[in-house]
């Protein structure tokens, strides 16, 4: 009995532990529209970079990005960091960065999508969904 009672415990609490998947949305900067999975991909190797402690080919992304356009993300708190998202679609591997950004944190949760794109000087401005 005990040991029954044990089994179903440890499988009700596994089954609580496991991950809930979450889907990303795309967004739209300026004319470029991005798909959820193109977001959720720059975002897969932005953190990869984070965490192996590396960078984008010789580039310096990922990198911090210190909001000083003071956007509020979802809520989701920093420090964070930005990383190139490409129209092309392709992963950002070094080189030019292009106008967009996917922002996640260090502990690489999505944040947003911010660009250069119809911002003044080198500042951002959000993304659809990004405000």
């Amino acid at each position: 009995m005990h040991l029954a009672l044990l089994a179903g415990l440890l499988v009700a609490a596994t089954a609580r532990a496991a991950p809930v998947a979450t889907a990303v949305a795309g967004t739209t900067c300026g004319t470029v529209v991005y798909s959820g999975s193109a977001v959720q991909a720059a975002a897969d190797a932005a953190c990869d970079y984070v965490l192996d402690g590396g960078e984008a080919g010789s580039s310096s992304y990922p990198h911090r990005y210190n909001d000083y356009e003071g956007f509020y993300f979802g809520g989701v708190p920093g420090p964070y960091q930005e990383f190139p998202i490409l129209a092309s679609g392709a992963i950002y591997s070094g080189g030019r960065p292009g106008p967009d950004r996917v922002i996640i944190t260090d502990d690489c949760e999505i944040s947003g999508v911010i660009t250069h794109t119809g911002a003044s000087g080198n500042s951002f401005v959000g993304c659809s969904g990004t405000s």
